[in-house]
């Protein structure tokens, strides 16, 4: 359900009331998500890998259902079914989510504020740092360090070189990994290389096809084999895996492809000065990237607008969240000298609610404040010190 108003809290969990109210304030309206979930929606989003974290249950009609284990896909399901889907509105939350973290409690709060169907992107992006920012001041701590980046450059810049499509899929996931994706892309450069193996014959039918023939291919050798899967994967996950050795096999990454994507990587610091660095780039390099480059800039100007002191945040173009579903902004603080757990992390992720049934995408941004992580730092806020 979508309340209207934060509840009264008093004692330790002042700290609750203060953070509610202020995103009240700025009119995010508390929602309250039941806390039994349909599980598939997680598993879809996440893979099958995530099922080992979920508290699981299964209803009379033999249905999935898990004890939630965020509160942004059951945000986001709320207002998809609440009748203002594809209009603006914001919402904030606060309470108890569940999953399970080896040497650490099952039960944890999550609170946060989800934004939807704003067409302002870049106003919105900077809108969300500025009331995370205000979160962690509600916590008592006023001087965090700012991490940031923008994945819509990684990928406007992978358009740009104009790469096989199984290389855009490959280099845009190990992106989203927040792996070392310059070893990574060292590692893929060498691929074809690589000696001979049992299926080189398929690999050679598939030189030059695109997914649809690999597709075609694969469900006929299969279909002759009498059998839909191998190992547990699809014929469709076959075929990519196939046609992605045959694409590699095929060439390496071009060298040129190779050297833009490791000066794009280096870009970091001042965000304004990125955007310098950017758009010399593109014009070096003859790239047209000139929409993702401009959004950069356009967001930054909202965040100076703000208030917020650009300068001291670390932007690079090298950053990521580790999660596929986000699309463009990304951003976590940090306290001072921390750097391994977020304070506050959130960012834009514009197809998430199409994945979740939506028939078009809509826009969406928003971010989570890990209360644990506040209170392991002794905030008074979190701790129910008096500040």
């Amino acid at each position: 359900m979508i309340a209207t108003a934060a509840p009264r809290a008093t004692g330790s969990a002042a700290w609750a009331e203060a953070l509610l109210r202020s995103f009240a304030e700025a009119g995010y309206a508390l929602a309250e998500p039941a806390v039994l979930q349909p599980a598939e929606p997680f598993l879809d989003l996440s893979g099958e890998d995530i099922r080992k974290s979920l508290y699981l249950t299964t209803d009379a009609t033999g249905e999935e259902q898990c004890l939630r284990p965020d509160l942004t896909i059951p945000v986001a399901r709320e207002y998809l079914s609440s009748g203002r889907a594809g209009q603006p509105a914001g919402f904030s939350y606060l309470g108890p989510v569940f999953r399970y973290r080896s040497g650490a409690p099952s039960e944890f709060l999550q609170a946060g504020i989800e934004s939807f169907g704003r067409a302002d992107r870049p106003a919105a992006d900077a809108e969300m740092l500025a009331l995370a920012l205000q979160a962690a001041q509600a916590f008592g701590l006023n001087e965090v360090e700012i991490r940031a980046g923008d994945v819509a450059l990684f990928t406007s810049l992978i358009d740009a070189l104009g790469l096989y499509p199984v290389w855009r899929r490959r280099l845009i996931k190990d992106f989203n990994r927040k792996i070392s994706l310059e070893q990574d892309i060292e590692r893929l450069a060498l691929a074809s290389a690589a000696p001979p193996n049992e299926y080189e014959g398929v690999l050679a039918a598939l030189a030059g096809s695109d997914r649809k023939a690999a597709l075609a291919l694969v469900t006929d050798l299969m279909s002759i084999a009498g059998t839909s899967n191998v190992g547990g994967r699809t014929v469709a996950e076959i075929a990519d895996r196939f046609l992605e050795q045959s694409t590699l096999k095929a060439g390496a990454l071009p060298r040129d492809a190779l050297a833009i994507i490791k000066r794009f990587l280096a870009v970091a610091g001042d965000p304004r000065d990125a955007v310098a660095q950017l758009r010399a780039l593109a014009n070096d390099c003859k790239l047209d990237i000139d929409a993702a480059v401009d959004a950069l800039d356009s967001r930054v100007g909202f965040m100076v607008g703000r208030g917020i002191d650009v300068a001291k945040m670390r932007f690079s173009t090298a950053f990521g969240r580790g999660l596929d579903y986000y699309t463009g902004f990304e951003f976590e603080l940090h306290a001072k000298g921390d750097g391994v757990e977020p304070l506050v992390a959130g960012g834009r992720y514009d197809g998430l609610l199409q994945r979740l049934g939506s028939a078009a995408a809509i826009p969406a941004v928003g971010f989570s404040v890990w209360v644990e992580a506040f209170a392991k730092l002794g905030t008074p806020a979190a701790s129910g010190r008096p500040s």
